[in-house]
Parts: C-alpha cells; structure tokens; sequence
C-alpha cells in the first residue's frame, strides 16, 4: 500500500560571492545562538534548578537582537536561528528521556556549518530557490529531479570542511511498495567481505579508506608541521578534508547500491544486532570495522524498507549465529576470528564461517516473525 513519507534529496551549490557571505553569516549566527541559548539554560539549571521551555529561549533570542553587543543577528533571517533554538531543544528532550547525552556547544571548526530554513523563509517558484535576505536565487546542480509536484517543506544550506557547498529539499513524496518477491536472505556483516548473504554470496569489501590511507598520512604530516592559524595550514587542512569527502561519498554511493540491491531483490531481509560501538573498543579492528560502515548499511535497509514494504528483521546480537551448525542445530565451541572454515562434530558438515553464521541469521529471523 502506498504510503507518504518525507525526504530529503540533496545537490551540489554554488552560490554567488555575495550568496556565500550572507550563508556564513548565517552559519556563524546560528552557532553563537545556539552555544548561547545553552550556556543560558545550563546556569538556570545549575542556580535555579530549572528547565527552559523553547518560548523562553525564544524570547531570549528577541532580547539579543535589541542589545548593542548582539545586533549582528538582525542582519541575517530569524528562521534559521528559530530553528537552532528548536535543535536546542529536541536535544535536551532526548537528554532528559536517557536517548542521549547532555548537549555539547559548537566549535567554529568541528561543529557542521548549516543552517536550516523552514517555508517561510525561502520562495521556491518554477524550480528556482531564493532564499531570504537574498536578491537572487541559488545556483542548483540538479543532479536528479524532484519528485513531480513535489513542494519543499524545510531547505537545509551546508557547507563540508573541503568547501563544497550543499542545499538538502525536504519534501513529501508518495512511495509504492515494490512487488512482492519470493527470496528471504540473511546477512552476516564482516570486514574481509563486507556482507556474505545466506545464498553463499560473498561481497568484498572496498576499503575506500584504505585505498587513501598513504595519501592521507602524507597531507596529515603535512598539515602538522604547518604554522597555527596560518594561510598554508588552512590551505592543508582543506586538502585533508577533500580525501575524507572522497572516502565518505565512495563509501556512501557504495552501500547505497548494496541496500537498494537487497531491498528489491528480497521480500525479507535479516541481519545482526551489532554493537558496534563495543567493537571498535577492539583497537586493531577499529580502523577496518568504522571503515565498513555497519551502521549505516543498517540504517539504510531500515528506512529503504519502511519505503517499499519489505520486512526486515533483526536478531539479537547475542545469538550464536557462528557458533552453531546450519544443517544440525549443534552449538559449539568459540571460534576466533582467524579460523574461517570448520566442521561439525556432530554432523560432519564442512562449513564456511560467514556462509554459515547468515544461514543461521536467515533461520533466526524466519522463526521470530
């Protein structure tokens, strides 16, 4: 059955001179309201034991921009800093119910520079964007096209650490589900093969950080020995921040391809409950484990099923699934990971590891729905 979903599709930028100062402005102003809404809400916590609703940081906001010190942030929109505000807040919502951490402050250097504008606050005609404060509309790659008739809800501008600039178009589309297909599958995630399916299909594992590993050590040395705060050392950190781009986009254009492939080929899709974050307590596999990306494989299968009416189900991560023998049942011993083949002693059956450790998922999976 149809359904509506929101999302997101993202394009390449190139906004004007002038377009690119007023954006980061209005990074810059996001962030300073942002740490500031904070540090307000952190002392009333500490003194008076109380928590700030989002109006009365709202009426804060206000208050700065009347003041001498703080009347820079009438010169860009309001709805961007609203919508920091609104951030602020859905993050100490998600503190106070234990989903995550108290919320950090923004450094000008590490934090995202991005600024989120909601209807109000953009003119989308003839599928042209003009954004406010601004005269003109912004330069767009449209590398795909929107959905038909699809109109934008929230425009996110962004800009990376190796200069490219981004606009995200929020926007409500209709999904079909796919037609339904007979194969069930199971999958077991690894490092040397980056999935092995329960059909016995090994897929390998591209590395893409590894592939720029020497590269990226050269410019990282490089970057080190150049003067704090210079011309050469931001020219250096630029070039750092242009191969991890390389990385991330490779690997995300990868498992993309990966997840639509198992999405459209399976009705039913199992895989793992991970604990990634304990694994790359392992420091000899935390390069390789954080390079394959388990999490965001999964995240992907997650939200792409959702969409085209697959199931997906998830076992739980302390289910023996290398342990135990597909053809009889048996469970045996802890492998380490060096051993790759095994056989049961019960049975007799030769297996392979991971072929076997997905046999058994796909079992697990089919016998909890």
């Amino acid at each position: 059955m149809a359904g509506v979903v929101k999302r997101a599709y993202k394009y390449r930028c190139y906004p004007t001179p002038d377009q690119a100062d007023q954006l980061n402005r209005t990074f810059g102003c996001v962030r300073k309201v942002y740490n500031l809404a904070l540090q307000a809400r952190t002392r009333a916590w500490a003194v008076e034991g109380k928590r700030t609703t989002y109006g009365e940081t709202s009426a804060w906001l206000t208050a700065w921009k009347r003041s001498e010190e703080l009347a820079f942030l009438s010169e860009v929109s309001s709805v961007p800093l609203q919508q920091a505000l609104r951030h602020l807040q859905s993050g100490f919502i998600a503190f106070w119910a234990k989903r995550a951490g108290y919320p950090r402050f923004k450094a000008k250097r590490r934090s995202r520079a991005c600024a989120e504008y909601t209807r109000s606050a953009f003119r989308w005609r003839d599928g042209r964007l003009t954004l406010a404060k601004m005269a003109e509309p912004l330069a767009i790659v449209w590398s795909r096209p929107l959905p038909d008739g699809a109109e934008p809800s929230t425009v996110t501008l962004s800009r990376d650490a190796a200069g490219r600039w981004f606009v995200a178009i929020l926007v409500e589309m209709i999904t079909d589900p796919l037609p339904p297909a007979d194969q069930s599958v199971g999958v077991d995630a690894g490092i040397t093969s980056l999935i092995t399916l329960s059909t016995g299909e090994k897929l390998p594992n591209p590395r893409h950080e590894y592939a720029d590993r020497r590269k990226l050590a050269r410019l990282q040395r490089s970057l080190a020995r150049k003067a704090r705060d210079s011309r050469n050392r931001a020219k250096a950190r630029v070039k750092v921040a242009r191969i991890h781009a390389r990385i991330t986009d490779r690997r995300r254009d990868h498992l993309h391809k990966l997840s639509t492939r198992l999405v459209r080929e399976n009705q039913t899709i199992v895989i793992e409950d991970l604990n990634v974050r304990g694994m790359v307590g392992n420091h000899r596999l935390a390069r390789a484990i954080s390079d394959a990306a388990w999490s965001k494989l999964r995240s992907m299968l997650v939200y792409k099923s959702a969409w085209y009416g697959r199931n997906l189900v998830i076992v739980d991560r302390w289910y023996p699934s290398s342990k135990t023998c597909s053809a009889c049942g048996l469970i045996t011993g802890s492998k380490p990971l060096v051993v790759r083949t095994w056989t049961c002693p019960g049975c007799r059956t030769s297996h392979d590891r991971d072929v076997n450790a997905a046999k058994n998922i796909l079992a697990a999976g089919l016998a909890e729905r």
